[in-house]
């Protein structure tokens, strides 16, 4: 007999606000944008960082902006 599969509670997050992050959204802030990225310059999604939509994309259109100024990189060589 087929054992039934178990699931796994449903964690429930604390929604996190562009408040609660501490800093000011901008380009200017790119090492603090750079926490958001992982090893492979890559930018994290909202399920890893826990941030709500509208705050993510304007995180993602900032380390853009610090991208093409020079100031994050686009990749990491390995």
């Amino acid at each position: 007999m087929a054992k039934p599969k178990l699931r796994k509670p449903r964690v429930i997050r604390e929604k996190i606000t562009p408040e609660k992050i501490n800093f000011v959204i901008s380009y200017k802030n790119y090492e603090k944008l750079a926490r958001l990225m992982n090893d492979r310059a890559k930018i994290l999604g909202r399920k890893r960082t826990g941030i709500p939509a509208k705050a993510q994309r304007k995180i993602s259109r900032e380390i853009k902006r610090a991208r093409h100024l020079g100031l994050l990189p686009f990749s990491s060589r390995v």
